[in-house]
């Protein structure tokens, strides 16, 4: 009998617990499979899936992923332009807030592919996005702030001064006085007007009115007798005056055009100017006409716009899949 070279065994039994067995990897038309292997050593098949993905994206993603946040319409613009394929689509959504999301990896055109093996050929999962939400203006913000509140005379003036910027006075044709060339905003303008029963003054007037403005309060009984039954009615009026004793004729709108949103279009709007006598004290009133409906016009003509420069379809909502938070 011979006796064993124990150099010879000994390197193969190190051959041995040194080898691994190979019992699943990624191939090209199956490159999710997972990386398992089998140590010779112990047995014990190792799970090295996440190793060997993460080895091979060291240096280069597989896939496009990542949320940009924007801050202009034209960045949102470019941004599409320079990723879209044919699967991009275009998120707008104007309530609570207005905000453009762009979806590079929307899912695929067409009906769904039911396949267990190969899956649906044009499922995405949305990944690769970037969203924009619209910031108003500085100006929009200012005017809203005093939306319908009471201010005293000094304050009102301030508020007139630091923005007189933002005001338009009115054209001949918001004047009454010739609407035959009127252009399209004057008619609504003048349709706004008579609606509410008023009339646009200019911003010299408001902000005299600011300055020397004097209501004198006249009260009077009216007596009121009905002919056929003999009933009177006796009311008891008052009415506002200026410093001649004069009824008060005030101009109850006038026309600003400001920004919605930042480095956006102007936009006119009309203003409900108001006072309010408190004891010795007047306080003035201002209502922006519609506020609402301007900021809805100005989002939508925006997403309008991005549509058109970037030539993917335009969807208004939430889209259903990626990050529920963009």
């Amino acid at each position: 009998m011979d006796t064993p070279n124990l150099a010879a065994t000994l390197i193969e039994a190190i051959r041995r617990t040194s080898e691994i067995e190979i019992a699943s990897y990624p191939t090209d038309d199956e490159p999710l499979k997972p990386t398992v292997v089998f140590a010779q050593k112990d047995l014990v098949a190792h799970d090295l899936t996440a190793k060997h993905r993460a080895a091979i994206e060291a240096l280069k993603p597989l896939q496009r992923t990542g949320r940009a946040v924007l801050t202009d319409l034209d960045s949102v613009i470019s941004w599409t332009n320079r990723f879209k394929g044919a699967d991009t689509v275009l998120f707008g959504q104007i309530l609570p807030e207005p905000k453009l999301t762009a979806i590079i990896d929307y899912h695929g055109h067409g009906a769904p592919v039911t396949d267990a093996l190969s899956g649906d050929p044009t499922a995405n999962y949305g990944r690769h996005r970037a969203t924009y939400n619209f910031p108003v203006s500085e100006q929009w913000k200012r005017w809203n702030a005093i939306d319908g509140k009471a201010l005293d005379k000094d304050t009102f003036g301030e508020f007139l001064e630091e923005n007189f910027a933002d005001f338009l006075d009115p054209t001949p044709a918001l004047l009454g006085q010739d609407t035959t060339n009127a252009e399209p905003w004057e008619i609504r303008m003048i349709e706004v007007a008579a609606k509410l029963q008023g009339r646009f003054g200019q911003y010299a007037a408001l902000n005299n009115l600011s300055r020397e403005f004097k209501a004198h309060e006249v009260g009077y009984i009216e007596v009121k007798t009905n002919r056929d039954t003999g009933e009177q009615k006796v009311q008891f009026l008052t009415e506002h005056r200026d410093a001649d004793g004069q009824p008060l004729t005030l101009p109850n709108l006038f026309m600003i055009a400001i920004p919605v949103f930042e480095e956006g279009a102007h936009y006119r709007l009309a203003a409900r100017f108001r006072y309010r006598k408190a004891g010795s004290d007047i306080k003035f009133i201002v209502s922006l006409h519609n506020p609402d409906v301007a900021l809805r016009d100005a989002a939508r003509e925006a997403m309008t716009a991005a549509q058109a420069a970037t030539e993917v379809p335009l969807l208004m909502g939430t889209p259903e899949i990626g990050n529920s938070s963009s």
